[in-house]
């Protein structure tokens, strides 16, 4: 379904009891993150937030995609599921055998449909061009309202450690300078002044690669941010869509309806949607010197720390006469953007399974870890060897370049999501010694494990059902234990602080430790020592999180674990003899990495966590809101999680 607009799409939420309406004033700095961290983390994600007493002349979206219902809604579908079975009797389609002319002819009626999907340039102004606010007046005699002034939005504050306030949801609009083929991507933006932005585009992104290009040609780019319009244009704008597809192609075809687009004021060359609610047309310069941007509060729940990023220079900013000012926030998991993730896990299943992974019948990126960190693929297994055929097209298919931890299993009857039944059915069929493989290669810039920037280690678990050829016959698969001594192993060993040992009772003989560290080698001497013990005989592997982790929270260990951990690095195996064969158990070491103990280089980032007196303020205002019962802020639990209240964390 294609939306007029943003105010639309406000409508159908509220009509379908998913929008609250905020009428007390709340401070876009700090106070409107707080408020829906603590809802975005309600079972199902809570409801959207419209804060109309913003102190500005915008009233601010939240939380708008937050829950699959809403998601649902934003794409025009019932079920996210319906987007890929669409794509998927398209791909048939078109790929099918066309024998004769009737065959020809039945894929007219489509191939018209999808001409009706390719976006559309319009003569003249659009919606989001009702008010003009431009660097100098129009030529043209248009009425002009004055200079474009970023601080008369209302952009927020996430967090305490920020580097200032960011744009959070900008659709952010280039082009390539030779051959003229759009790309439309999401980077936040950190507001710097009344006419500069940073534009926090990392190496591996297509407007990187147009900022490049237009270096060489000692030209300025051009570069438009739209906010807002149909809701739609901003999944789009995140979606890992193959480099030179229009991602106004993909909306188009998921509203089932052309983008209008127009042209910018200022920046001709560049086309924005009419119905936007919010145009910052701009420039930036390539050989002009860059901005030290940042930190900021994202996606993995830690800081990503400052660094160098280009200077986006502001000369019009143009708006509809209602616009309203669509954000986000991102951090310790579940938040918004966990929907966002698992609508490109729906819609783009079919285009993996059809083009890169045929074996694939299912897929999950579990929200602990945070999209790229841990991905769980489903296979019709037909062969030796398969698994590992997985792992190399999936670490090679775009965005998947990003995976850190790879879960192949093939199929067993049980749902992906059933994550108790399918980790029992991987480490029935898992031998750690041979079904484990680590690799390095591209990694996220936002991955903080990595002892290099951007480049690290992966691993690949191959839990699907074995072939002889893939069985080691010196191997011996030894019952796990149904429980242990957990009060014994902490005497023995009094740097651990929790055990959790319940995944036993499940069948799934995997423990999650958390180790105070105290000297360099500990997790791997610790891992080698507990391997001996006769009482963890049938362990295949052991988690080890930082001491500051309850290991008996189950979700926020594994989301500690996975971005803690660098696979290649930061693995242990031991073997061990038992009648004539040998077992194996697998340590992976998820703890803090330091220059002392661990050799680590790298400022290490601390865990996102909102400060004392928002939390206060939040807490008083809370029955003048119109939220309903009260909601403790989710930050509370992780407070005893920090090490200092910086954005770097203090390790000293």
């Amino acid at each position: 379904m294609a939306y007029r607009n943003l105010q639309e799409f406000i409508r159908v939420l509220e009509k379908e009891g998913e929008l609250i309406r905020i009428k007390t004033y709340v401070d876009p700095h700090l106070e409107m993150a707080e408020i829906t961290d603590r809802m975005s983390k309600e079972p199902g994600g809570g409801k959207a937030l419209l804060f109309e007493n913003t102190g500005y002349d915008f009233p601010v979206l939240m939380n708008a995609y937050g829950s699959e219902k809403r998601m649902c809604l934003a794409l025009g579908v019932k079920h996210l599921d319906d987007v890929a079975r669409d794509i998927e009797d398209l791909f048939k389609l078109l790929s099918s055998p066309k024998e004769n002319i009737l065959d020809k002819l039945k894929l007219l009626p489509k191939l018209s449909e999808f001409a009706s999907w390719m976006p559309k340039v319009r003569k003249g102004r659009g919606e989001c061009q009702e008010v003009i606010l431009t660097e100098r007046p129009l030529p043209t005699g248009e009425r002009w309202m004055g200079l474009p002034d970023l601080t008369r939005l209302p952009v927020i504050t996430c967090w305490p450690q920020d580097g200032g306030p960011f744009i959070t949801l900008p659709i952010i609009n280039t082009k390539e300078p030779h051959t003229g083929v759009r790309n439309v991507g999401m980077y936040r933006m950190q507001v710097f002044g009344p006419q500069l932005t940073a534009m926090h585009w990392h190496k591996h992104k297509v407007s990187a690669k147009h900022f490049n290009e237009y270096k060489k040609l000692g030209k300025k780019m051009p570069v438009a941010v739209a906010l807002g319009g149909d809701p739609v244009y901003a999944y789009s704008a995140t979606a890992p869509l193959p480099e030179n597809v229009d991602e106004y192609m993909l909306a188009g075809f998921l509203r089932k309806k052309k983008v209008e687009l127009v042209k910018c004021i200022t920046q001709p060359e560049i086309e924005v949607p009419a119905d936007a609610d919010i145009v910052i047309e701009g420039y930036v310069d390539p050989n002009e010197e860059m901005i030290w941007e940042g930190p900021f509060g994202d996606h993995t729940g830690y800081y990503s720390l400052p660094d160098w990023y280009p200077r986006f220079h502001v000369t019009a900013i143009t708006h509809r006469k209602n616009a309203v000012y669509p954000a986000t926030i991102v951090g310790i998991p579940p938040q918004e953007d966990a929907w966002l993730g698992k609508a490109t896990e729906r819609i783009f299943l079919a285009p993996i399974k059809m083009t890169l992974v045929p074996e694939i019948t299912d897929m999950d990126m579990p929200v602990e870890g945070v999209f790229h960190n841990l991905v769980i693929a489903e296979i019709k297994k037909d062969y030796a060897g398969q698994g590992n055929k997985v792992m190399n097209a999936m670490w090679g298919a775009g965005q998947m370049m990003f995976n850190k931890i790879l879960v192949v299993t093939s199929q067993s009857g049980t749902a992906i999501t059933d994550y108790k039944n399918i980790a029992r059915e991987v480490f029935r069929n898992l031998n750690p010694a041979t079904d484990i493989y680590f690799s390095q290669g591209p990694m996220d810039v936002l991955d903080h494990s990595c002892s290099k920037l951007g480049f690290g280690g992966k691993m690949c678990i191959d839990g699907t059902f074995k072939y002889d050829e893939e069985k080691d016959d010196s191997y011996i698969d030894v019952p796990s234990p149904k429980a242990i001594n957990i009060e014994a192993l902490k005497t023995s060993f009094p740097e651990i602080k929790y055990c959790n040992s319940n995944l036993l009772q499940h069948d799934i003989p995997c423990l999650i430790i958390s180790v105070e560290k105290n000297r360099r080698g500990h997790i791997k001497e610790l891992h080698e020592a507990l391997s001996k013990l006769e009482m963890l005989n049938g362990i295949k592997m052991i988690l080890y999180v930082e001491h500051t982790v309850n290991a008996m929270d189950l979700p926020t260990a594994l989301w500690r674990f996975c971005n803690n951990l660098d696979p290649k690095r930061d693995h242990y195996l031991n073997k061990k003899g038992i009648a004539g064969k040998y077992t194996a158990i697998l340590g992976l070491d998820g703890t803090i990495k330091t220059k002392e103990w661990d050799g680590f280089e790298r400022d290490w980032p601390n865990i996102i966590v909102a400060d004392d007196k928002t939390i206060a303020a939040v807490d008083a205002k809370w029955e003048q809101l119109g939220i309903g019962k009260f909601i403790p802020s989710p930050s509370l639990k992780y407070k005893d999680q920090m090490y200092g209240d910086k954005a770097v964390a203090s390790l000293s």
